[in-house]
């Protein structure tokens, strides 16, 4: 199995939202906002490779949207998802499977261009993409707090298409070998994070919107955009104890600096940060 970053560009969102409740004396420190209040996160998808298949994980938020759209979140950045491919030798006509953690556009941006005929298609044409029932109806008729974040233009392609398949919302089935699914209800309904095991034999578990950044590691620290963000404070603890039994990877998709980390219990028994790696450490160790 080979692992490799594709990275989809950085963008920008209000600091407050991403902190919630937590004082902005002290979310300030974690990722410092410029004069508008707003933080610079990355768009950190993941390439899996295994034998017989090219499959991605989360595309990003594409560069379809309007101008207007662009000035609420910022694109930027050299990086950009195609581009990110190239880079590790992969063409779009190569990938096999795309894994959409959820349709927040910032995650499936990238599955759909707009071609020079003004037609929505899947970016990558011979890819069977990947959800699940429960989020594909949930998002399709969104509730008010995220209807905003869900761009039907983004996912119903895919199934107008006929290349989107749904997964079973059942804790740890797989996907194929060497790559299992936990679902949480916290972010969003049934959001899916792919749990990967490396030659190794360790697990990395890609956090999505679980755990955006190394600084959303403590317990308080949870989205004002979860929609139930006691159950992200149950998903958290329940999630970080696996991962401290079994020394897993986490995979971080927003940290606009760290790729991996490893969590640890301090001396007061509180979940911290242990380290952080680039994913091209943990592989050729692997």
């Amino acid at each position: 199995m080979k692992l490799d970053v594709v990275h989809a560009g950085m963008f920008k969102l209000d600091g407050g939202a991403m902190f919630g409740v937590v004082p902005k004396s002290l979310w300030t420190r974690l990722n410092k906002p410029d004069e508008n209040n707003l933080c610079t996160w990355a768009m950190r998808c993941l390439l899996v490779q295994t034998d017989n298949r090219k499959i991605l994980i989360d595309t990003g938020i594409g560069n379809k949207q309007d101008e207007k759209f662009r000035s609420h979140f910022h694109p930027h950045g050299d990086q950009e998802l195609m581009n990110s491919l190239s880079q590790v030798a992969i063409s779009a006509e190569e990938i096999t499977d795309v894994i959409l953690t959820h349709f927040h556009f910032d995650h499936v941006g990238g599955a759909v261009l707009l071609d020079e005929n003004g037609t929505l298609k899947p970016s990558f044409p011979n890819a069977r993409y990947w959800s699940n029932q429960k989020h594909y109806r949930w998002a399709l008729d969104p509730n008010p707090r995220e209807k905003a974040s869900f761009l039907k233009e983004n996912f119903v392609p895919l199934v107008d298409q006929g290349v989107l398949n749904f997964i079973d919302p059942q804790d740890d089935v797989e996907f194929c070998s060497g790559i299992k699914f936990k679902f949480v209800y916290g972010h969003t309904e049934a959001m899916m994070l792919p749990q990967i095991t490396l030659d190794s034999g360790k697990e990395l578990l890609y956090c999505a919107d679980l755990l955006p950044s190394v600084g959303h590691i403590g317990m308080p620290y949870v989205m004002s955009y979860d929609i139930r963000p006691l159950s992200t404070l149950e998903e958290k603890q329940r999630i970080f104890d696996e991962v401290l039994t079994k020394d897993m990877y986490l995979f971080l998709e927003h940290d606009k600096d760290n790729e991996i980390c490893t969590l640890k219990k301090n001396d007061r028994g509180r979940v911290v940060l242990d380290k952080c790696f680039d994913l091209q450490e943990i592989t050729m160790a692997s």
